[in-house]
C-alpha cells in the first residue's frame, strides 16, 4: 500500500514538472506582434528590461561596417541524431546536449553548439534587405560565453540538411520529439566561404540578454521555395525588427 502512495507522489510530482506548453521555458509569455509584441517586451516582465533598455540588442541592420583583420573562423560540425521542438516561435529548434562534441573556434575561443533554429524572414539585413530566412546557431563556451552565428538563408536549390529537418516538423506548437534513427550535420547550413560581419549583441528574444558575440555570415545559402513555404505556412513573421547601433561597430573580416 506505502509503495502504491509512493508511486502516485512521483506521478504527481512528475506531473507538476512537465512543461505546460510552448511557452514553458517562459515565465512571461511574449509574441511577434499586438499587445505582446516586441515594442512591449521590456513591459511584460522585470526579467525582460533589457529588451527596452539595453545598448546592445539585437538584431541589426549592417552597415557601415569596418574592415578588419578577424581571426578565421573554424566548423568543427558533425552528424547527431535530432532533438526538435517547436517552441510556439520558431517552428524548428534544434537541440543539442552538454558535450555534444560540434564545436565553433573562433581565434583561441571555442563553443559548443547548444542549439539552432531559423527565422523568416531574417532578422539581420544588409543595407536596409533582408534575405527570404536565416539560420541561428546558438553556441556557448566552457565559461558561459554565448556566440551566435548568423546563416543567410535565400531562394534556389533545395537543400538537404533543411529536408531532412523539414520531414519530422513538429504541426502542433510546444510538441517535442527525439527522431530515432535520423541524424543530421548542420555543416548542411554553412556556406564554403565563412567571412563574415562581427559584432556585440544579444539575445533576440525575451529576455534580451547581452553579451553575444555575433557572427553574421557575408554568404547565403540556398534553400528551395518549397522549403521556405513550408516553414512560412507555419510561421509567417517570427522575427523582432533590427535594434538601434548606439555607437556600436560592425566588423567585417578581410
Amino acid at each position: 500500500m506505502r509503495k502504491g502512495w509512493i508511486a502516485l507522489v512521483l506521478l504527481i510530482v512528475a506531473l507538476v514538472k512537465m512543461p505546460a506548453g510552448p511557452q514553458a521555458q517562459w515565465k512571461t509569455p511574449w509574441s511577434y506582434e499586438g499587445a505582446n509584441g516586441p515594442d512591449h517586451w521590456g513591459d511584460l516582465d522585470p526579467a525582460y528590461a533589457a529588451c527596452s533598455v539595453g545598448k546592445e540588442q539585437s538584431p541589426i541592420d549592417i552597415r557601415n561596417v569596418k574592415k578588419t583583420l578577424l581571426p578565421a573562423l573554424r566548423f568543427e560540425y558533425k552528424s547527431g541524431p535530432l532533438e526538435i521542438i517547436n517552441n510556439g516561435f520558431t517552428a524548428v529548434r534544434v537541440n543539442y546536449a552538454p558535450g555534444n562534441g560540434n564545436f565553433l573556434i573562433v581565434g583561441d575561443q571555442r563553443y559548443e553548439l547548444r542549439q539552432f533554429h531559423f527565422h523568416h524572414p531574417s532578422e539581420e539585413s544588409i543595407q536596409g534587405k533582408p534575405f527570404d530566412m536565416v539560420a541561428h546557431l546558438m553556441h556557448e563556451s566552457s565559461d558561459g560565453k554565448i556566440a551566435g552565428v548568423a546563416v543567410f538563408l535565400q531562394a534556389g536549390s533545395a537543400n538537404s540538411v533543411v529536408r531532412q529537418l523539414w520531414e519530422h516538423m513538429p504541426h502542433t506548437p510546444g510538441k517535442e520529439e527525439v527522431i530515432a534513427g535520423v541524424e543530421v550535420n548542420p555543416t548542411g547550413l554553412l556556406p564554403r566561404d565563412t567571412s563574415y560581419y562581427m559584432y556585440m549583441g544579444s539575445l533576440t528574444a525575451p529576455p534580451c540578454t547581452e553579451g553575444v558575440t555575433w557572427v553574421v555570415l557575408k554568404t547565403p545559402v540556398d534553400i528551395s521555395a518549397e522549403q521556405i513555404g513550408a516553414f512560412a505556412a507555419l510561421y509567417p513573421h517570427d522575427v523582432r525588427p533590427p535594434q538601434p547601433l548606439y555607437g556600436r561597430i560592425v566588423q567585417e573580416s578581410r
